[in-house]
């Protein structure tokens, strides 16, 4: 996770300022959710950036990954 916060303002504004600031983020891998809090909890908005898995060794114990 890159960044998260309860504030639909400072997330716009952080994605906004990180998009001018970073122009080698390969934005495809990025990914933003946004977690309806319904009435007890308020609304999350998160912003975070997809790792995949490391290619294993295919005679590598999968214990050890």
């Amino acid at each position: 996770m890159l960044f998260e916060t309860q504030d639909e303002s400072e997330f716009r504004a952080y994605v906004h300022r990180l998009r001018e600031s970073d122009p080698q983020i390969d934005w495809s891998a990025v990914r933003i959710d946004n977690f309806c809090g319904r009435l007890m909890f308020p609304n999350t908005h998160r912003l975070s950036l997809f790792v995949p898995h490391p290619v294993t060794d295919p005679g590598q114990d999968p214990s050890e990954c």
